[in-house]
């Protein structure tokens, strides 16, 4: 990371700016170009390791790339604002790249479990899963990012 000063060393503050983003984006190998989409998600720290949960549907692109390549690139970002500064203008953010392996979720038991993560993550804490008519249709999917990395630029005491 070029800007040392702006890194994010602590995975519990990695891990709390992953949990403030509203959405993420994946990127996955293409053919010849890398395929990015955002997701809805759900995260848990693991034994020092992140987890990433989303769900799709049981047909795209996303699943054509991820038979080919399981290997992803997480990215969430917090946008706070721009700013002027004696440089120029500034943006102030906090953000949080990974990488890791992507597989579908097919035990029961870490289905439910993947999608009350993401369903908590939203704020539903007691959502019961059994409403879920969906859960024909979707895939829950588990990411386990092997590497995280943290970036912010905060605005200092005196700004407004």
């Amino acid at each position: 990371m070029r800007r040392k000063d702006r890194e994010v060393q602590s995975l519990d503050e990695i891990f709390d700016i992953l949990n403030r983003c509203d959405t993420v984006r994946i990127a996955f190998q293409g053919d010849k170009y890398p395929y990015v989409v955002p997701v809805s998600f759900g995260t848990e720290l693991v034994d020092g390791k992140v987890i990433v949960y989303f769900h799709c549907a049981r047909e795209g692109m996303k699943l054509e790339l991820l038979k080919a390549n399981p290997q992803v690139c997480v990215e969430g970002d917090i946008f706070i604002r721009t700013e002027t500064t004696d440089h120029g203008i500034t943006t102030r953010y906090e953000s949080v790249i990974g990488i890791g392996t992507c597989r579908i979720v097919e035990n029961e038991q870490e289905i439910k479990h993947g999608l009350k993560v993401l369903t908590e993550h939203y704020g539903y804490r007691d959502y019961s899963l059994d409403r879920c008519r969906a859960l024909e249709y979707l895939y829950v999917m588990k990411i386990v990012l092997d590497k995280i990395t943290g970036k912010r630029n905060l605005p200092t005491a005196g700004d407004k």
